[in-house]
């Protein structure tokens, strides 16, 4: 099936490389990928299904020094790609920002370089929007990632109107926990807009634990969401990140790509604003629409702040950092943070 020309559009033209991404996987086109190397010293690339190279994979080009590879990959197969080295070292890539045909700001989390010189596996986790208007070729896509576990941050009234199906197409475990979405927007709409995420570690702690104890699970991949995949979606990966020591200049650039990466159009269904007149995010959804707003707000402060760089520095100052807050408000332990840190970097 042929995707359309605006999701191209948007994959090729939004998802740069960011510092600190040794490999990238552009797509050309609906039956095209290319490989986009930093250091294109030669290797042999392989193609695969499933981020494991194994005896089934098919080999590309047994020697390759180019900075940028074209390959056959049809957008509805999920394909990784490895290099493997003269010295037999082995390095992996997928597509970060998946072709979706309606569904918003669904990416991978592998890919980035850390501080000791490891990479976030690909294949392990997937950060989204909310996908209530998935295509039967969004969720054959989808049912090829091994997905183990959805993790919904969404509170009861946007569950309510835009529920999830991707666990029942998939088998997945489905988790969430209930709360209001008043306090969490009362939240946001303090301060004149600076300082918005302070306080939400701890209002969205069962939320973020959930995520961390599927992570380490190790059953699966694991996708967790909100309805922009943005702000609660963005402090879940950016403390991810800041834990597996991929610096922040890199997290904070990540976060960012939320902005070009969204499309809001698919994160609600056409409802009627009427019928749900207690519903705040219905409201919101369906005022923008009213407004005829079809993109997100850049993710900056009235004063010119990253809303993500104001957390990192209320993290930092409440918890002494990711790792305090890990321990202090999830229960996490030094051992079980070691663990994580070698399930998920190669």
């Amino acid at each position: 099936m042929i995707r359309t020309s605006f999701t191209l559009a948007l994959l090729l033209s939004a998802s740069p490389a960011l510092a600190q991404e040794p490999l990238l996987i552009e797509r050309v086109d609906a039956d095209t990928l290319a490989l986009v190397r930093s250091d294109p010293a030669p290797a042999a690339l392989w193609l695969s299904a499933d981020p494991v190279l194994d005896a089934g994979d098919m080999l590309l080009t047994e020697h390759d020094s180019s900075e940028r590879y074209e390959f056959a990959s049809p957008a509805t197969q999920r394909h990784y790609v490895f290099v493997v080295g003269t010295d037999g070292r082995e390095q992996v890539a997928s597509e970060r920002v998946l072709p979706l045909e309606q569904g918003s700001n669904f990416r991978d989390i592998g890919g980035y370089s850390t501080a000791d010189g490891r990479t976030v596996r690909f294949g392990l986790a997937f950060r989204s929007g909310a996908m209530p208007l998935l295509t039967e070729a969004d969720y054959a896509l989808l049912e090829q990632l091994d997905i183990g576990a959805v993790v919904d941050l969404r509170s009861l009234e946007e569950r309510n109107v835009a529920a999830d199906e991707l666990d029942d197409r998939t088998g997945a475990l489905f988790l969430s926990n209930d709360y209001l979405i008043a306090p969490l927007m009362a939240d946001l709409g303090r301060g004149g807009g600076e300082n918005m995420y302070a306080g939400m570690e701890s209002l969205l702690r069962p939320q973020f634990r959930a995520i961390f104890n599927r992570l380490l699970a190790g059953e699966g991949a694991v996708v967790y969401h909100c309805s922009a995949g943005q702000d609660r979606t963005g402090m879940a990966i950016a403390l991810i990140y800041d834990l597996l020591a991929v610096d922040r200049e890199t997290i904070v650039a990540d976060y960012h790509l939320s902005t070009a990466l969204r499309r809001p159009q698919f994160e609600m269904p056409p409802i009627d604003a009427a019928d749900y007149p207690g519903n705040p995010i219905v409201q919101y959804y369906s005022a923008a629409r009213a407004a005829g707003r079809t993109g997100a707000e850049p993710l900056f402060t009235p004063s010119g702040q990253s809303h993500l760089v104001q957390f990192f520095a209320h993290i930092d100052a409440t918890y002494g950092g990711t790792a305090g807050y890990l321990e202090q408000q999830l229960g996490m332990t030094a051992e079980q943070i070691e663990r994580l840190r070698e399930l998920m970097l190669l």
